[in-house]
């Protein structure tokens, strides 16, 4: 045997590694689909982002914000890919290595799957055991072919007379019933929401009316209600949840007097109010877009409360969401006469389901990370002396009031003259309001801004500035004021642990 014939060979191992993998993980993702356990992919993918040190977490969503979660998907399934091409290579000289490495991958999979957050891993585990067999089966079947007949596999050549095109043909029909199976899972999953658009009653309280002068009339500015599709998303569900309306509970317990069950319907029925509030991810950095503003209906988290009976001590409520999150919230900003809501609809219509389907938290003057649960199934009147959830037991603060900010939106590029240019943008100061808000340039004096109508103290302000540039290089900064006169500080800060301060920023040169 030449070693040109040889090294022609070599790629076929790992090319029957990658193929039974895809074919065994396909019809376990499709099996756990089917069984409503948690995908094993998805699972491992978790358990990375639960393994992740909080600065590395910082860093992702810095750098890749919302496409954080897909780009770490990419990056499991890559180093998986890997692993199994050398699993594949193994087994063409050594089967029981080549198998003996699958097994230990599956192991691996399994324990992401038995640390599931939302307790489904059971199922996913079942699915896992099967689609390993056949996954194992396909691999043995696969390398039997680069052995010739009566060759031990320590004596494994590339068989006089070996069809390398059968074999690709074969590998590539093991691989596509693989792909069929996760595309298969995928449909599965998507069609648990329902396709019937619900209709949400009719609020007892609906929203003030857009004060006139709210809206600056300046283009490129960004708009004073955040549009859906464009809302920030930041989660820690690699797989938006599905939930079955029919099987939906919400449950209220801990410490109360009369822990009480809620379905879908009963929320429902209780009375709506509808209030536009800013919320904002704790990780955004100064001048970031980690921030939006809606219209949120919902029922009063009060009011639920009170229908279970507050009993002495209790100082926090601890919520769950379907993904296995928990969030730690003061019981006193649910309870203080704020409008915290459980919200069933975005802009009048029912949550979609990345922002939440069927329920989430909505509560104004709080940082998402303490506050917005989504997926919301469970509520515990506690103390947070007796619990960590998820992101304080990351060294996040356990309670995260939003900080006065501001962000910059124009100019979006380098003026192309001297003369008058348009500096704009919003600033935001939940549950306390924004006064004002001042500019500067160059280290120079600050200047007023002019502000936006304000809608509430619970949602942003658009501001503007007109300034008159000169030709040459600029650093242009912003700073606001909440309605106590306290301004935002300049000390620069990250987001850890309780969010990012300091002055936006942005350089631009004229002519």
């Amino acid at each position: 045997m030449t070693s040109g014939t040889v090294l022609g060979r070599l790629p076929s191992g790992p090319v029957a590694g990658i193929a039974a993998g895809v074919l065994g993980l396909g019809v376990a993702e499709l099996i756990a689909a089917l069984a409503r356990g948690t995908s094993p992919l998805l699972a491992l993918g978790d358990r990375v982002i639960d393994l992740t040190p909080r600065w590395l977490k910082e860093a992702a969503v810095a750098t890749f914000g919302t496409a954080d979660k897909p780009i770490l998907l990419a990056c499991v399934a890559l180093v998986t890919l890997a692993l199994l091409a050398v699993a594949g290579a193994l087994a063409v000289r050594r089967p029981v290595l080549g198998a003996g490495m699958f097994l230990l991958l599956g192991a691996v999979d399994a324990a992401a799957l038995l640390a599931d957050r939302a307790g489904n891993g059971a199922a996913g585990i079942v699915a896992l055991v099967i689609g390993l067999v056949i996954g194992i089966v396909a691999l043995v079947l696969l390398t039997r072919r680069l052995r010739g007949p009566g060759e031990t596999p320590a004596e494994a050549e590339a068989p006089d007379g070996f069809d390398r095109r059968s074999f690709l043909i074969a590998a590539a029909a093991v691989t596509a019933v693989g792909a069929a199976g996760g595309v298969g899972a995928k449909v599965v999953t998507a069609r648990r929401h329902p396709a019937t658009r619900l209709a949400i009653p009719t609020p007892v309280s609906p929203a003030a009316p857009l004060p006139a002068g709210v809206e600056l009339p300046i283009k490129g500015l960004t708009p004073h209600l955040t549009p859906v599709d464009d809302f920030y998303r930041i989660d820690i569900a690699l797989l938006t949840p599905r939930v079955d309306l029919a099987d939906y509970r919400l449950t209220i317990h801990g410490l109360v007097d009369n822990p009480i069950e809620l379905t879908y319907e009963d929320l429902l029925a209780m009375p709506l109010y509808e209030r536009r509030v800013t919320i904002c991810c704790v990780s955004n950095e100064v001048g970031g877009d980690l921030i939006g503003n809606a219209t949120w209906t919902g029922v009063r988290i009060r009011d639920v409360l009170r229908r279970a009976g507050l009993t002495q001590g209790a100082d926090a409520v601890k919520s769950t969401g379907a993904d296995g999150i928990t969030i730690g919230t003061p019981l006193e900003a649910l309870t203080d006469g704020r409008d915290s809501l459980l919200a069933i609809a975005q802009d009048g219509e029912p949550l979609t389901p990345d922002h939440g389907f069927p329920v989430r938290m909505v509560v104004p003057g709080l940082y998402g990370y303490v506050s917005a649960t989504k997926w919301l199934t469970d509520l515990e009147v506690t103390r947070f002396a007796d619990f960590r959830a998820y992101w304080t037991d990351r060294g996040w603060s356990a309670e995260g009031p939003i900080k006065t900010q501001c962000r910059i939106d124009l100019p979006r590029e380098n003026p192309d003259a001297v003369g008058e240019v348009t500096v704009a943008g919003v600033a935001w100061a939940q549950h306390r309001g924004v006064s004002r808000v001042e500019v500067r340039i160059d280290d120079g004096p600050w200047q007023p801004a002019t502000l936006a109508a304000e809608d509430s103290i619970d949602t942003w302000r658009q501001w503007s500035y007109r300034w008159e540039a000169t030709a040459g290089e600029h650093r242009i900064q912003a700073r606001a004021y909440d309605r106590t006169g306290t301004p935002q500080t300049g000390s620069e800060a990250p987001p850890a642990p309780d969010g990012a301060t300091g002055y936006p920023t942005r350089t631009v040169t004229v002519g």
